[in-house]
């Protein structure tokens, strides 16, 4: 009988019942592997074993509240505010997300903290690192052409059709083809999942996103 692996959790503690909805949804897609728990207050987090958290999402106002707790926990703290004004001494010594951007830039601080925070998977647990893929396997992988890839690479950098037209020398309309088609090999069905898919298997750096 084998013996049950339990996917490493992260915790979001945010009374804002819509943020944490959104926020749940992007980490999910980051990183599918993982078990996302959100909680409205800190009691509702002391109450069911915060020590099996891998990570804290938290509300600033929250961090403040319990600071103590979480500047313990500071390594694997992730503190959410609602502007760069709040980015102050008090919390500045913490990861922090702005958490009122555009999805797009709040995406991108997700991916840039799951990419460069554990070093491209060498600082996640060991379940997510042993079935992480490789370069080669990333490329073999891909269902698509050279011309989708490269198609699907300008789109996530955000680019329009028109401009990718001019870069690649090719029409609008089979630019168009070229974007349809790498939606339906991959079955995607926004920029933001393609975004998703694109850094997640090696095809595009998260800082050009």
């Amino acid at each position: 009988m084998s013996e049950t692996i339990h996917k490493p959790s992260i915790a979001i503690i945010d009374p804002n019942t819509l943020a944490v909805l959104g926020l749940s949804h992007l980490l999910e897609s980051v990183m599918p592997k993982i078990t996302v728990d959100a909680y409205g207050s800190f009691a509702e987090l002391e109450a069911n074993h915060p020590e099996r958290y891998f990570h804290f999402f938290v509300d600033v106002r929250i961090v403040l509240s319990h600071m103590a707790f979480f500047q313990a926990q500071r390594h694997k703290t992730i503190v959410l505010v609602n502007s760069l004004a709040d980015e102050d001494a008090s919390v500045g010594s913490f990861h922090t997300i702005c958490v009122s951007q555009s999805e797009k830039q709040l995406l991108r601080s997700l991916l840039m903290l799951e990419q460069h925070a554990h070093a491209h998977g060498k600082n996640l647990p060991s379940v997510l690192k042993e079935d992480a893929p490789t370069a080669d396997d990333r490329s073999m992988a891909c269902p698509l052409s050279a011309r989708e890839m490269e198609v699907m690479a300008l789109v996530v950098k955000g680019n329009i059709n028109k401009e990718i037209a001019e870069r690649l020398s090719l029409s609008l309309p089979t630019v168009v083809s070229h974007r349809k088609n790498v939606m339906s090999k991959l079955g995607i069905h926004s920029v933001s999942a393609l975004t998703i898919y694109a850094v997640m298997h090696g095809l595009v750096d998260v800082n050009e996103i």
